[in-house]
């Protein structure tokens, strides 16, 4: 069974506890610029599909009760569908939950 933690974000406190399957992400932040120098307005920015996993949940109940095991820990850093998951903000944090499942690699 693994063993789950609650996110401790940096707004006053709050504590954060994802169900099932799900995991909790913090987004890496959009570049400023491009390789050529250019600055980028906000509206022009992608969205990148990559961040750190924050918490995450104690796993789906499988057929036979068990509860399955995660492949990411938190402190990965994943790369994930790019518009996976919900975002959410608490206090300055901005977040995403998704499943494990949206979540394609863990970057080494």
């Amino acid at each position: 069974m693994t063993k789950s933690k609650s996110c401790d974000c940096a707004c006053k406190g709050t504590k954060l506890q994802p169900l099932g399957d799900r995991v909790v992400i913090r987004r890496e932040t959009a570049e400023e610029k491009t390789k050529g120098g250019l600055y980028l307005p906000d509206t022009a920015k992608d969205k990148p599909a990559r961040g750190t996993v924050v918490s995450i949940g104690e796993g789906r109940i499988l057929d036979n009760g068990k509860r399955s095991t995660f492949t990411v820990k938190e402190g990965d850093k994943v790369l994930f569908l790019s518009y996976a998951g919900e975002e959410f903000k608490i206090g300055d944090d901005e977040l995403l939950l998704m499943r494990e499942s949206d979540v394609l690699a863990v970057i080494a």
